[in-house]
């Protein structure tokens, strides 16, 4: 597979490429990253490609990787109608200003303008939610995010890192009255965060939202570069993202990714996104990179074919506990099902303790 190969996204026409270049690297002001020149070049490599589909956010290195991809299309203004823009609201650009971040109808028209400006566009492909906002009516989001598709500056619309239920309940509400619709869910996904299989991959594919799972590598820590005698993570912005793996069962997971990617004669990181790219449900995920090399190795993840047992060894080692109640509705599927195949998923026979009989 490669770049070129596009997938649609979500229950939509939309096509992008299977891997979506994350930008968040693009500035430096964040205490990690790269330069404009090597951002520019990781940006032109990945277009060169066949690679249509970048991600950003209005806060992204506080505005500057907004820019570096604005002054790329100035430069090469004919790749304008070829690229998929996704850049995202919520994050306050104007501190002290409680109307300029969040949800509300204020907030997005205002970072929707600003990201315009520094994108040096007259439109934005897919407009994220960058989380859930509690202090505003999901009705008046929505409404927003409709006018500004009406009005032609926004073409899609998704959510990232927002609850499930939260995501029905706006689907639902654009549904019903025949607003634009969501069909995309970005949330953080990868072998060390398989939580999000409780309820949101279920709800993203019953309502037909493609899924661009974020940190696919975990901070860099699925590469495998990290040994148990590590005592701390690298410095700069990125070191509490690494911290949280430095746990045995973290360090299991990487053990077994590193047997796996040898047996399949590839890197770790490459047998990660393998990995995480056969989930149901999953159309791109996004991938970051500091320098072209991590952009080439990350993009080779398209050539890995992993066989059913590597995917079963790797699911097995990071199996997560979902919540409540996600197990207890597997149990019961037994006692509905049990010694039956729905689906082609065989159900055990189990019944409960014998009733005590009637008096």
């Amino acid at each position: 597979m490669s770049l070129d190969q596009y997938v649609t996204l979500g229950r939509s026409g939309l096509r992008v490429s299977p891997l979506c270049l994350g930008t968040m690297t693009f500035g430096e002001e964040f205490g990690f990253g790269s330069d404009p020149a090597t951002s520019t070049q990781i940006l032109q490599r990945y277009v060169e490609l066949g690679g249509n589909f970048l991600d950003t956010a209005n806060i992204y290195n506080r505005g500057h990787s907004e820019q570096i991809i604005g002054d790329y299309l100035v430069a090469y203004p004919a790749q304008r109608p070829r690229l998929i823009i996704a850049t995202k609201f919520s994050g306050n650009m104007y501190p002290g200003n409680p109307n300029s971040g969040g949800a509300n109808r204020n907030g997005i028209t205002l970072a929707c303008e600003d990201s315009l400006r520094r994108l040096k566009t007259d439109y934005i492909d897919l407009y994220w939610q960058h989380w859930m906002d509690p202090f505003t009516p999901i009705e008046e989001t929505m409404r927003a995010l409709d006018d500004l598709v009406r009005t032609g500056k926004i073409r899609y619309v998704g959510f990232s890192d927002t609850p499930a239920w939260r995501v029905a309940q706006a689907q639902m509400i654009a549904m019903a009255r025949g607003w634009s619709p969501l069909i995309a869910l970005q949330i953080e996904y990868s072998l060390l965060e398989r939580t999000v299989e409780g309820e949101l991959m279920p709800m993203a594919r019953e309502f037909g939202l493609g899924v661009t799972p974020w940190s696919p590598l975990r901070s860099g820590f699925l590469s495998g570069k990290y040994p148990r005698s590590t005592t701390q993570a690298e410095s700069g912005g990125r070191t509490a993202f690494l911290k949280r793996n430095f746990h045995e069962q973290g360090f299991r997971v990487v053990d077994v990714l590193l047997q796996t990617a040898a047996a399949a004669g590839t890197t770790p990181a490459r047998c990660a996104l393998a990995w995480l790219r056969s989930k149901p449900g999953v159309a791109a995920p996004i991938i970051g990179a500091r320098t072209l090399a991590q952009l080439d190795d990350n993009l080779k993840s398209l050539e890995v074919r992993l066989t059913a047992e590597q995917v079963a060894a790797l699911d097995d080692v990071s199996t997560p506990q979902l919540n409540f109640p996600i197990d207890m509705i597997k149990s019961a599927a037994t006692q509905s099902f049990g010694g039956m195949s729905i689906n082609g998923e065989n159900f055990i026979a189990h019944g409960w303790a014998k009733l005590p009989p009637k008096k």
